[in-house]
């Protein structure tokens, strides 16, 4: 248990307090004081009500898989732990000290998708939807309109679709489409707001989102089980609610490359881990093996003597047939730092449950393509 939880008592008027701003932020917002925008283009937010580990970066992926190669599109994220401040782009290095890792890592996978960081998240947009110098005009005939599939734009540096991680607590910018996080072993319902608990705000602003995804559920989730956590959830009859779950595949390089590696014959398993919530990740490796788990904080930024006391942790390990395994956000900031050491991460992708007579994927193609229908007409109107 963190030290913030063993003196959350003592912290509990600090969280009156936290509350109370938190209570007139809000305020400011629903009577118009602060001002919110919604772009002029297509926006996924996607974010939570707590601190972290409720898998924002892999439904971020998702969504990437889904939708990148059929728009332009970009990420914005804040940059969590980067070494640079305001407005950055991926350069093409995917540095995670330029970017941060979670940037670096989706900059690398998704090579089709413009990667930025910047603290404020409406500059953000503003920047990526910033035109570039035009060019000349040319006599050719223009293409005829086709509201149903409409046109990329002329100058691909110009995203149609922008997914924006970590975004429900900036209320600055107004999603086209707020996607809502909670974890299946962490949910808002039984959890309060800070330092006391774990939430940013106050529960009732589930509200604002448009889809709630309970994420990290077992793959298996019965429909029992299902309608309870949806009658806790206490959503309205707008919100659509998934269930997703993680998929594991077999372990990888810390530089990306695959292996035959099969953890049910390996011996030993020493899990090195740097976030919010490794419960899962860890409970997954001790079904196939015997596991060690060694700790660090969130985004941990390892060091030299981190690394030492990995080494002694696993040389401590009995036998030979053994291995480290860290996850995917942390082999960005292991990489090139474990010398001769075995490590590996484990891959993560999402997958949904499926739903009586509601498809997510269907959901959020058909919402995207009307969007960016709609706003490619006001475009031509205006």
């Amino acid at each position: 248990m963190s030290f913030r939880k063993n003196i959350s008592k003592i912290l509990f008027p600090l969280t009156c307090w936290y509350a109370v701003g938190v209570r007139f932020r809000n305020m400011f917002y629903a009577m118009d004081i602060i001002k919110q925008e919604a772009p002029h283009i297509t926006t996924i937010g996607v974010g939570n009500l707590s601190t972290g580990g409720t898998g924002k970066t892999p439904h971020v992926e998702y969504l990437l898989r889904l939708l990148a190669d059929r728009y332009p599109t970009a990420m914005l994220s804040r940059g969590y732990k980067r070494k640079t401040k305001g407005y950055v782009e991926d350069d093409g290095s995917h540095d995670p000290a330029l970017l941060g890792d979670e940037p670096a890592m989706i900059a690398t996978k998704f090579p089709q998708v413009k990667v930025a960081v910047c603290e404020q998240r409406l500059e953000g947009v503003q920047r990526l939807m910033a035109q570039p110098s035009t060019p000349e005009k040319t006599d050719l005939p223009e293409k005829p309109e086709n509201p149903e599939n409409p046109e990329p734009p002329e100058n691909p540096a110009i995203p149609q679709l922008i997914v924006l991680d970590d975004v429900f607590q900036h209320r600055r910018i107004k999603p086209s489409i707020n996607i809502l996080l909670t974890e299946y072993g962490h949910p808002y319902y039984n959890d309060h707001i800070l330092p006391y608990g774990d939430l940013r705000e106050f529960k009732s602003a589930r509200f604002r989102a448009n889809i709630v995804i309970v994420t990290k559920c077992p793959p298996v989730l019965n429909p029992v089980e299902r309608h309870n956590i949806a009658h806790d959830l206490a959503l309205q009859n707008y919100q659509k609610i998934f269930f997703s779950y993680l998929v594991y595949g077999r372990p990888a390089t810390l530089d990306g490359h695959a292996t035959d590696i099969d953890l049910g014959r390996i011996d030993n398993v020493l899990a090195v881990t740097g976030i919010a919530h490794p419960d899962t990740f860890v409970a997954e490796l001790r079904q196939r093996t015997r596991t060690q788990h060694l700790a660090f904080a969130d985004h941990h930024d390892f060091s030299t003597s981190d690394i030492a006391r990995i080494r002694n942790a696993f040389e401590s390990m009995p036998g030979t047939n053994k291995i480290i395994l860290t996850t995917e956000k942390d082999a960005m900031r292991l990489h090139g730092k474990t010398g001769n050491l075995p490590v590996y991460y484990l891959p993560i992708t999402v997958a949904f449950h499926k739903e009586k007579d509601l498809d997510f994927d269907a959901l959020i193609e058909s919402t995207v393509r009307e969007n960016i229908s709609f706003l490619s007409k006001l475009s031509i109107w205006s």
